[in-house]
């Protein structure tokens, strides 16, 4: 038997994902990260994860946290998955240096409201 999931479980399957990428790439280079093949799957698959779990927030929620990119999130996780033949990890390295820390602040502060 499965339960509905709220809101609550999706800010926290990317809150943590989040967490698990922070931990994957503590202290390696971006040249390391470049050449750790079980890392960048391992990132990945939390990238996709923060970006299904995205998908399952709700438009009026999305509205009211506009400042986070929701469609450009989704849009990763959809390349990601459907890039059966390599993805530009420049653009991971990017999205974990630029675009997580502002997402992670703002998801935390989703969390904390809703809680």
């Amino acid at each position: 038997m499965s339960e509905e999931r709220i809101l609550l479980d999706y800010l926290n399957d990317i809150f943590e994902s989040i967490t698990d990428i922070r931990e994957f790439i503590s202290g390696i280079s971006r040249e390391d990260f470049f050449r750790d093949k079980k890392t960048i799957k391992a990132v990945v698959k939390s990238l996709e994860v923060i970006g299904e779990a995205a998908g399952k927030i709700p438009h009026d929620v999305r509205e009211i946290y506009s400042e986070i990119p929701w469609q450009d999130t989704i849009a990763m996780r959809n390349r990601l998955t459907h890039e059966y033949f390599g993805v530009d990890l420049d653009i991971i390295w990017q999205t974990i240096e630029e675009d997580l820390p502002p997402l992670e602040k703002t998801v935390k502060r989703m969390i904390e409201e809703k809680a």
